[in-house]
């Protein structure tokens, strides 16, 4: 498998939950056939998490392989550093071409992220969510309108970005193979669904409204209730103002996104294969985040708990799409930390210097899990309360929060307590608090919370100098034309000329 093609399938805000391949306590009841069938003829990572688990931070961790301490992914308002390696300057400087269609949420002015082709996607730093028409009237994203306004899309299929995507991916690696039949190529086909706006399809939001929704596996319970960021996030969210109906309705919309995604992911894994562009390419699927969705009383992120933190994340190869070698299902916890090295070593390529995660791919190619090693998931903001950044650690079957300055900590058993409901560091055995007494000594011993926010500071000092030229308009999609300028993807929906009423 010399220099295989790389086919990165990127999503917004899935829970790992949201995978029908999961069964019981653990899995939503949602359909999922294309990925599900990613993960048996694949390696699937049931313990995957992000490293920090809101969008831009996410991305730019991921794209670089660092921590927010080394990476700058603070916040939502930070940006690439281009003095930064990412996954995709590496396969460039290997050779390959690279090309990034869809949605990365960046700020600043270094949108191509070391791709060298972006020809469709939120190029000018507008984060691309597609709002549906109607929201865009009546004020946006407002927070309340995120579950309220759940339900059928008001955008014509046929334009929905999630087809875009599609068509520009397959119409590139098209022209790319056409052009340098013996190039390899990295493509990352980077999907909105099934972050909010929570539209869909009817055929897929009437599978589960009114009939056919379930309530959320955990509600607002156990001994993390009260705790200090809990009541945070509830209030910055504003998520005690969802009635019992609306939380259902947006549930049901989310699964219709969840589904409506695996049919997109079917419809471009089918196009390419009918094209010859699956033969010898390595196809990964991951999620930036994952969404409470209702659990213990909460939407969307940016919290420790697992419906956030964790994230699905399946690694098919050629020999084992082609049933030469068998899919595996491995336990062991990892990090999205881990991805640029992996799909480093799955194509022999030399990684950079200052990558964070491990090169898990005699894991993907052998089907062994891999040795059980620390994962980290920070949370370097404040944002749920004064002392509310934490880091998470999962190591084993335990998994620890550290807060900066607010108590108590936590400890959970995930094997015993998978909902997270009994904090091992107030009503645990003598043993179990023992554990949470060392995961907290390698927390403090791998994470200075005040150097963090003296980093933070300084990166966010030195922000301007990686801005957009001033005086840039953030728009949502937009295409780059061949000759090089960039037009606004979406006119049609939200400035259209009509001409019959």
């Amino acid at each position: 498998m010399s220099r295989p093609n790389i086919l990165f399938l990127f999503s917004d805000e899935h829970s790992y939950r949201c995978l029908s391949l999961l069964e019981g306590q653990t899995g939503e009841p949602v359909q999922t056939p294309v990925l599900d069938g990613l993960a048996k003829h694949g390696s699937f990572f049931s313990s995957a998490y992000c490293q920090s688990p809101l969008c831009t931070p996410s991305r730019i961790c991921l794209l670089t392989g660092r921590s927010p301490m080394t990476g700058g992914g603070w916040g939502n308002g930070s940006y690439l550093k281009p003095e930064i390696p990412t996954v995709a300057s590496a396969f460039a400087d290997a050779g390959y071409a690279t090309c990034l269609v869809g949605k990365m949420h960046l700020g600043g002015a270094n949108q191509m992220a070391g791709f060298a082709n972006r020809p469709y996607g939120d190029l000018t730093g507008g984060a691309g969510h597609q709002r549906d028409p109607l929201s865009v009237r009546e004020g946006g994203f407002e927070m309340r309108s995120r579950t309220a306004d759940a339900g059928l899309t008001e955008i014509p299929e046929s334009v929905l970005q999630e087809q875009v995507i599609v068509r520009e991916t397959v119409a590139y690696l098209r022209e790319q193979t056409a052009a340098e039949p013996d190039r390899p190529w990295f493509l990352c086909a980077s999907f909105s669904r099934p972050h909010f706006p929570l539209t869909a399809p009817r055929r897929f939001l009437d599978k589960y409204w009114p009939e056919g929704i379930t309530p959320p596996k955990v509600g607002r319970t156990g001994d993390t209730a009260s705790h200090p960021m809990t009541v945070g996030m509830a209030k910055g969210f504003r998520t005690e103002e969802v009635s019992e109906q609306e939380m259902m309705k947006a549930r049901a919309a989310y699964f219709a996104c969840v589904d409506y995604l695996d049919e997109i992911l079917g419809d471009l894994l089918h196009l390419m294969e009918r094209s010859g562009l699956l033969e010898n390419t390595v196809v990964v699927y991951t999620t930036d985040h994952g969404e409470m969705a209702g659990e213990h009383g909460m939407w969307w992120k940016n919290s420790w708990h697992e419906a956030a933190a964790r994230v699905p994340l399946i690694v098919q190869t050629p020999s084992q799409r082609s049933g030469e070698s068998s899919g595996a299902r491995l336990d062991t916890p990892v990090s999205l930390a881990d991805l640029f090295p992996t799909l480093c070593g799955l194509a022999n390529i030399a990684a950079p210097d200052g990558l964070e995660g491990r090169d898990l791919s005699k894991a993907v190619t052998t089907g062994t899990e891999p040795p059980a090693e620390p994962v980290f998931v920070d949370n370097p903001l404040p944002r749920w309360g004064k002392g509310s950044e934490h880091r998470l650690v999962r190591l084993g079957k335990y998994k620890f929060v550290r807060f900066r300055g607010m108590t108590p900590h936590l400890l959970f058993d995930l094997e015993a307590d998978p909902l997270e409901q009994r904090n091992l560091l107030v009503n645990g055995t003598e043993e179990e608090m023992a554990t949470g007494r060392q995961l907290k000594a390698l927390v403090d011993s791998s994470w200075d919370f005040d150097a963090a926010e003296g980093q933070r500071r300084k990166d966010e000092a030195e922000l301007r100098r990686n801005a957009l030229a001033e005086g840039a308009r953030r728009h949502g999609n937009c295409y780059r034309m061949p000759d090089g300028r960039i037009v606004v993807a979406d006119t049609p929906l939200y400035d259209p000329r009509v001409v019959e009423l």
